[in-house]
């Protein structure tokens, strides 16, 4: 028994009649014939009495009774292979930091699923280094984070650029400042990310070169966080643009004007994964499309405003 002669069988029942069953799947009459013939001869029993009208006998209608939740999973069996083949079903195993994780992925993924309803996603949220090791390990499909310059064995596709500015609680000496550069924050408590965190280290740095890495600094774990911290006055934080959505009351927002404290982030893969599965596949193709069309969007506002 196979599944073309129990969904041959079907639809005889379904018509009541041989002819009619072979028109709609596209079979010869004497194909559909055969099919029944020999799946009689299998299971040792008539399923149909021939006469002027087909009808079904004993052993046919306990078949077909069984026969039917058979038929209705094998076909959505058949279903879920082609689509997964096609890519419209699937797993896929996607790392990403914060604050994108929080802020902007949701949406992103929201909209993914509208497009790609069988397709199942599951978001690993951490560390761009912790992200690189799982994929470098096979336990992620890509990731979505920063930019890794030592990472051997993975490769960085660009996506934007997270803009930082510095928090400051109402009443800190440079609240009523437009903007501000990093010397100035020599004699502010500056609240920074963990010692893994990427940004951290870039931070770090573009403030040595300045002479301004400040003497009292206060360590918080997340990004997102930051923001509520400086509300409660403990001290100035550079924090990305997205997470100031809102604004925390009694705090002010200030543009940074030197550059190098911005943070380019991008798809993260391992080149040995290429080709990505196609249900990967149309989630890498999506999330490149979704920020490039984002990117020119902000382009054309920007030009606007000018």
């Amino acid at each position: 028994m196979d599944f073309r002669t129990l969904k041959s069988f079907g639809k005889i029942v379904e018509y009541g009649n041989f002819a009619r069953a072979a028109e709609e799947l596209t079979y010869s009459p004497s194909t559909i014939t055969m099919q029944i013939q020999k799946l009689e001869s299998d299971l040792g029993v008539l399923l149909f009495e021939r006469g002027k009208k087909i009808t079904l006998t004993e052993a046919g209608r306990l078949f077909y009774e069984q026969s039917i939740p058979i038929l209705q999973k094998m076909e959505q069996l058949q279903k879920t292979l082609a689509d997964l083949a096609s890519g419209e079903a699937g797993h896929v195993r996607v790392g990403v930091t914060e604050p994108t994780a929080s802020h902007q992925f949701p949406r992103l993924i929201r909209r993914f699923a509208d497009l790609y309803p069988s397709i199942r996603v599951s978001v690993e949220i951490a560390g761009t280094t912790v992200l690189a090791d799982k994929i470098l390990a096979g336990e992620l499909d890509f990731g979505l984070g920063s930019f890794l310059d030592t990472a051997a064995g993975l490769d960085f596709e660009p996506l934007f650029t997270e803009e930082f500015l510095l928090l400051v609680p109402a009443g800190h000496a440079l609240s009523r400042e437009e903007s501000v550069t990093l010397p100035q924050l020599r004699e502010t408590r500056l609240l920074i990310t963990a010692r893994t965190c990427p940004y951290r280290r870039k931070l770090e740095t573009a403030l040595r070169e300045k002479g301004s890495f400040p003497p009292d600094t206060m360590e918080i774990g997340s990004m997102s966080a930051l923001k509520y911290y400086v509300a409660e006055g403990l001290g100035a934080a550079l924090v990305p643009r997205m997470v100031l959505h809102p604004i925390p009351d009694g705090t002010h927002a200030l543009h940074v004007k030197e550059g190098g404290i911005d943070m380019t982030c991008g798809l993260i893969y391992r080149p040995a994964d290429l080709p990505l599965k196609q249900a990967g596949k149309n989630l890498y193709d999506f999330l490149l499309q979704e920020f490039t069309s984002q990117k020119s969007m902000n382009s054309v506002q920007t030009g606007s405003a000018k």
